[in-house]
């Protein structure tokens, strides 16, 4: 049996295990910067996003949903899930329709005015996925970013 439930501090060694998994998968084994400590510290004592985890009653957690608040100048409030992840032998079971689902419900409960997400083009199974909720997948948007090093360059 799985349960899902908010994200404890003494979680996050669990969900960093996920969130370097997820790196594997996505082809970026090394890109996975932050430790353990700096989520319980992110998490828990800065508050800077909210996780939602899957736990099965003996293998111990199993799938976690990791997700912040974002402003939109056209939207108001929003809801970003950063990360949705369940371990391969879980998968095809509807642990992750729970986890998204959980995260659907606290997006409502918060009032946003959008839930939004990033999905590699490649990822077919979460693309289908994120279909069959009816989402906006736009293929017109690109995602920027500067890493940690850019940005000091840039000093």
């Amino acid at each position: 049996m799985v349960t899902i439930r908010k994200a404890l501090k003494e979680d996050m060694v669990a969900v960093h295990a996920l969130i370097t998994e997820l790196a594997v998968y996505e082809k970026e084994p090394n890109a996975v910067l932050i430790s353990a400590e700096e989520l319980k510290q992110h998490g828990f004592s800065e508050h800077r996003f909210d996780c939602f985890v899957a736990e099965h009653e003996t293998l111990g957690i199993v799938g976690m949903a990791l997700f912040y608040s974002r402003y939109s100048t056209w939207k108001g409030p929003t809801l970003h899930l950063e990360d949705l992840y369940v371990k391969q032998e879980f998968r095809k079971g509807g642990l992750g329709k729970e986890l998204f689902d959980t995260v659907v419900t606290e997006a409502v409960k918060q009032n946003v005015g959008r839930m939004e997400w990033t999905v590699l083009e490649w990822n077919e199974p979460a693309l289908n996925f994120y279909k069959k909720y009816n989402a906006t997948l736009d293929p017109e948007w690109h995602l920027g970013t500067l890493t940690r090093e850019q940005l000091n360059a840039l000093k």
